[in-house]
């Protein structure tokens, strides 16, 4: 009995072993706060299909909603303790002043049915000096009363109705929430069920449903961070393009009262490039009226299309709209474009190249785009 032992765990440790070689090797998708190319894996192989696109960008388009159904979701969630605590606030004041509305309801009939006129008559029918200064005291008196009482109700009266105000928007914005909710979600479904058929009727459901999650995951993981960081490096440059436009010869010209700007896309191209090593193989376009902008980097391709126009408030701006980001040949939800317009300003700002300019024109075609600036005041 005492050989078994060692015989024993030589076979512990070769099942141990064995175990080991047979695991299977899971892809992981790790989290980078600075996800590059070289150190990311590389994206899902997409079937040369438009079929098969057109099902990857629909898959994208369902994420999306979901996470704005989420977001719906959660500020539903706030006005509904929001908008009872507001009601009940407002139902509170208007109790509070009922009281208040009474005087000041008094004192103006008082007002209109003459009451406060016989004060005044004895006031001018005094007997003696000495009279008439007791009695313009007590008319003093009575008269900055009425006014207390008055002004008071009217502060009490304004603060009711801001509370009011405020419980009914919220309540109006709740109802609007509720209703956008519901048609997120009827989208989402009705999304949903398209790609579910779809995939049903692809050559290869199972490969193309697992291609679909394979690339969901790469897009949350990765594609998106690798998104951001050129809308980054991109806003960054754009905040110090004002001093390079002053700066460089031929690119500021003046007629008269009016300045204007003549970027050329290789102008601003080679800018970029100077800015941030990220952006050496990422290259502007002017055309009439559009523009686009594109670059790869490994195995990874962005094209962005968007056009300029003049913003007055807050402040007088040219802003850059995205009409469309193109990420490794598949086209992003609109949503997605609106959240990257909204958190990376590319805009331009004429008061950082002369503080008395605005912006009053835009336009661009044959590789330049052209700025009219105007004086301020």
């Amino acid at each position: 009995m005492p050989t078994c032992r060692p015989i024993n765990r030589l076979y512990a440790a070769a099942l141990i072993v064995l175990c080991i070689l047979l695991l299977p090797i899971w892809p992981v998708y790790g989290l980078n706060a600075d996800p590059s190319p070289s150190a990311s894996p590389p994206p899902p192989v997409i079937p040369d299909s438009s079929s098969a696109r057109k099902l990857l960008e629909q898959s994208l388009s369902s994420a999306e909603i979901e996470q704005e159904i989420e977001r719906i979701s959660a500020e539903q969630l706030v006005l509904e303790k929001k908008v009872p605590v507001l009601e009940a606030q407002a139902k509170a004041k208007e109790a509070a002043i009922a009281d208040k509305k009474t005087h000041a309801a008094a004192i103006l009939r008082a007002y209109y049915m003459g009451e406060r006129e016989g004060l005044l008559a004895s006031l001018l029918n005094a007997g003696s000096f000495s009279q008439m200064l007791a009695l313009l005291d007590y008319y003093d008196i009575v008269m900055g009363a009425d006014r207390d009482i008055l002004g008071q109700y009217e502060k009490e009266y304004k603060s009711l109705r801001k509370a009011t105000d405020a419980a009914k928007r919220s309540a109006e914005e709740l109802a609007s929430v509720r209703a956008a909710l519901e048609e997120q979600k009827q989208r989402v479904a009705a999304l949903n069920e398209e790609i579910e058929k779809g995939i049903t009727s692809s050559s290869d459901p199972a490969g193309m449903s697992a291609l679909l999650e394979e690339f969901s995951q790469y897009w949350e993981n990765i594609g998106i961070y690798e998104v951001r960081k050129y809308f980054k490096a991109l806003s960054s440059a754009m905040n110090r393009l004002p001093n390079y436009v002053q700066n460089e010869k031929g690119v500021l010209s003046r007629k008269g009262m009016t300045y204007t700007i003549a970027l050329k896309d290789e102008q601003l191209n080679a800018f970029l490039a100077s800015q941030n090593e990220l952006l050496k193989n990422f290259s502007f376009r002017f055309y009439p009226d559009k523009v686009t902008a594109s670059g790869t980097s490994g195995n990874l391709s962005l094209t962005v299309t968007g056009h300029y126009s003049i913003q007055e408030e807050p402040e007088n701006a040219l802003m850059f709209h995205i009409d469309q980001v193109v990420f490794n040949g598949l086209q992003l939800p609109e949503a997605t474009c609106k959240k990257l317009e909204k958190e990376f300003d590319l805009g331009f700002y004429p008061q950082e190249v002369v503080s008395f300019l605005r912006a009053s024109d835009v336009s661009s075609e044959n590789g330049v785009l052209y700025v009219k600036l105007s004086l301020s005041f």
